[in-house]
């Protein structure tokens, strides 16, 4: 069943968020919601999400879930903000949170509440859940990070930082807790869904200096991904994908962004 996504792109982290609905009942969920944060001031800003509100203002929806793909490590979420904004929405993010909070929060010098009790919701792989009439299902993709997770909403999938656009490849595996070979098998569970399955990144950034672009299709990336395209083997892609974290470094806001994250944001 077809889905409505509106897109919103926050260029300073090169992040699409995404507000998904269902026309039949105008229930929608917010993937991957965006603050602006300032390390030098430690001030944060809400100017990113003011599309989206506007949007559910608009169209009088409803939404009703929070849906984080992992802790991320390159922006601030507004997950904690948004659900002071919205209580009945549903602040959930993959069971594996846990371990990503077992290995940053020592790190970080945190004292955490459980994960279940920052988190409204914590999702196991397979798990369904409903988005008015739409069907919609967890798909566990560790490899990035251990916590990482797609949503596959009616017709549209949102890969979180696993897949990027087919020119972009692959998300880099070098953060504590992600593997390489692990996210070449996450892949592959993508990968089999069926070739028109709408696909939509969280991450772009233009390479070759094109414009920047979030959906693609389950079939153009098994033609084209320059990284798991068809015919490309477990032991290749991890050469490749290892050689280039290499060259990789940190993101510049990580320690603000992770500890903030692993506690459902700002």
């Amino acid at each position: 069943m077809s889905v409505q996504v509106q897109s919103f792109f926050h260029r300073d982290s090169n992040t699409f968020s995404y507000l998904v609905s269902d026309p039949a009942s105008s229930e929608a969920v917010l993937i991957d919601p965006v603050l602006d944060y300032d390390p030098d001031t430690d001030a944060s800003s809400e100017a990113p999400l003011h599309a989206a509100l506007q949007a559910i203002e608009q169209h009088g929806l409803q939404l009703r879930w929070l849906l984080e793909t992992h802790a991320h490590a390159d922006h601030v979420s507004a997950g904690r903000r948004l659900k002071q904004r919205f209580p009945q929405a549903t602040l959930a993010i993959g069971e594996g949170i846990r371990a990503v909070q077992a290995t940053f929060a020592p790190r970080y010098g945190l004292q955490l509440p459980a994960a279940d009790e920052i988190f409204d919701h914590l999702f196991s792989d397979g798990e369904t859940f409903a988005l008015g009439e739409l069907r919609c299902q967890v798909i566990a993709v560790p490899g990035h990070t251990s916590d990482s997770i797609a949503y596959l909403i009616g017709d549209a999938l949102f890969t979180g930082d696993s897949l990027f656009m087919p020119d972009g490849g692959t998300a880099r595996c070098d953060f504590p807790g992600g593997d390489a070979a692990q996210l070449y098998r996450s892949i592959q569970r993508l990968l089999a869904l069926p070739d028109a399955t709408r696909v939509f990144v969280c991450h772009d950034y233009g390479p070759g200096g094109r414009d920047f672009a979030n959906e693609t299709t389950i079939g153009e990336q098994r033609a084209h991904n320059i990284h798991v395209h068809d015919g490309v083997a477990e032991a290749e892609f991890v050469s490749v994908r290892q050689a280039r974290d290499a060259t990789l470094e940190e993101p510049k806001l990580m320690q603000p962004a992770v500890k903030a994250n692993i506690q459902g944001g700002a």
